[in-house]
């Protein structure tokens, strides 16, 4: 199978699984992030949480911050999550279906050749509609390796 359609094949099953997590904005972390948000939830204190860790309960608060400014590494994350019997789920959720992204890109792609083209047709008192980039747009996807879209 040549990279295009394996690109294709792909972004079809991605897109598919991204269905069963739903719309990205769903997973957004609360303001003060999610260990403290279920910690507090479970009614733990930092000094349990710390306990169930083999930490210092400073270290907690520290971790705590962590999160909610960004800063945090997946391993802290991986261990908390455990010790509140949790899973830590890493994720990266599509704005929109990959399919929609490449096809858009597509489009520039095609715009731009086109223009090229249109540009030479016109010297030679030829025409190209709009119309047939549209038509041949699924060929072009299809046919054209998805890493030239993105240059």
């Amino acid at each position: 199978m040549d990279k295009a359609r394996l690109a294709a094949q792909s972004r079809a099953n991605l897109d598919e699984r991204f269905k069963e997590l739903g719309a990205g904005g769903r997973y957004k972390a609360p303001v003060r992030g999610w260990i403290k948000a279920i910690r507090e939830a479970l009614g733990m204190t930092t000094e349990q949480l710390s306990k169930r860790l083999g930490i210092k309960q400073p270290s907690i608060v520290a971790i705590e911050q962590s999160e909610a400014k960004g800063t945090i590494e997946m391993a802290t994350l991986r261990r908390v999550a455990e010790a509140l019997d949790c899973v830590l789920v890493y994720a990266f959720v599509p704005n929109e279906p990959l399919e929609t992204m490449v096809r858009e890109r597509a489009r520039r792609f095609a715009r731009r050749r086109r223009a090229a083209v249109e540009h030479s047709m016109l010297l030679e008192d030829q025409a190209v509609t709009g119309k047939d980039t549209d038509k041949r747009l699924d060929e072009i996807v299809r046919e054209t390796n998805p890493r030239l879209f993105w240059d």
